[in-house]
């Protein structure tokens, strides 16, 4: 059973995760001369004003060619360097998917690619740079390890484990553009292939990811109210997936609900229910993107389009607990 370890008691204090990222950033230059940050079409400030001043012969603008993003990318970690490429998300998936696949995954290069504006839950442009599809594409490739921190904290511990791993490394990053709710004090330890217990129940369980993490702890605190105790886990690694955590919560909650800012087809909640229907079959509800491109708006609004917003997963979770209810009384006529 995992423990609920490293929150912290008030979640008001917020942070741009790109700030994090980049502190980590400037961090592990300093201790290693072979960190190099390369990006393309993309805000230098937001690669890292700091990373810049200290180290500007270790920051590669390569303009707008996500393909040769990657590639270059893996030239570099030919040569021994350690390279974190940025760029939005939507063209490091659209424009270098074949380069991450044949000269960073299939060759098992050490590099580590940085989704930048992950998912759907950011306004600023629209559907056309909003991402649905990335989890479910990138989760089919071998050899890569998919890192998908939730708050400011985990995404600089991220950093960090994603510059020890040795191979390719995704790592997924929401809007820059916004701060989020920083949920983990500043002891937290990110260990690579393992979700986090943020809060015990054992009625149902919520597996979430990224920034909706939040949403799915405040639900959690809410039902608690209402007698109904729901164990939350952070899944800060996609792939590898925490198996042993997730098949502990589908046999003692025997309900689950996913929360993911992407397409629910192959991405989290695909792969818990790919995860569960080979070892323990449970009711799985997943809450994220309905195969549906995003929309413009504010933060809320898409989120409120979308059906990504805490009323809506505590609708799951009435959901998939009348179902189970429903599920013994069947059994137990039997």
């Amino acid at each position: 059973m995992l423990k609920t370890i490293y929150l912290r008691e008030k979640r008001d204090t917020l942070e741009n995760m790109y700030v994090a990222h980049n502190r980590a950033l400037v961090q592990l230059a300093e201790k290693n001369e072979k960190i190099v940050s390369v990006y393309g079409d993309f805000p230098s400030g937001e690669v890292g004003e700091v990373f810049q001043e200290k180290y500007p012969d270790r920051l590669i603008d390569v303009g707008i060619a996500e393909g040769h993003l990657i590639t270059s990318a893996a030239g570099l970690a030919d040569a021994g360097w350690i390279p974190f490429t940025h760029c939005h998300d939507i063209f490091a998936l659209g424009r270098g998917y074949n380069q991450i696949r044949q000269n960073l995954a299939y060759d098992n290069r050490n590099a580590k690619v940085v989704l930048c504006n992950s998912g759907v839950v950011w306004p600023a442009i629209g559907p056309s740079h909003q991402t649905i599809e990335d989890i479910a594409a990138l989760r089919a490739i071998p050899n890569l390890l998919i890192l998908s921190p939730s708050d400011a904290i985990s995404t600089e511990k991220a950093t960090f484990a994603a510059a020890d791993y040795v191979g390719p490394v995704i790592l997924r990053l929401p809007f820059t553009g916004a701060a989020f709710p920083i949920l983990y004090a500043n002891d937290f330890e990110f260990e690579i292939g393992k979700a986090v217990c943020i809060h015990e129940g054992s009625d149902v369980a919520i597996l979430a990811t990224g920034i909706l993490v939040n949403s799915a702890l405040q639900v959690a605190e809410e039902l608690e109210k209402e007698g109904i105790q729901v164990r939350v886990l952070d899944i800060q690694t996609i792939k590898p997936l925490d198996e042993e955590a997730i098949l502990s919560a589908a046999k003692e909650t025997d309900a689950i609900v996913t929360v993911e800012d992407g397409n629910i087809y192959g991405g989290l909640g695909g792969a818990v229910s790919e995860l569960t229907s080979e070892n323990y079959p449970v009711l799985v509800k997943r809450v994220g993107v309905k195969d549906q491109f995003g929309d413009s708006g504010t933060i809320e609004e898409i989120k409120e389009c979308l059906g990504l917003t805490p009323p809506m997963i505590k609708q799951a979770v009435y959901e998939v607990m009348e179902r189970k209810g429903t599920k013994k009384k069947r059994k137990g006529r039997k």
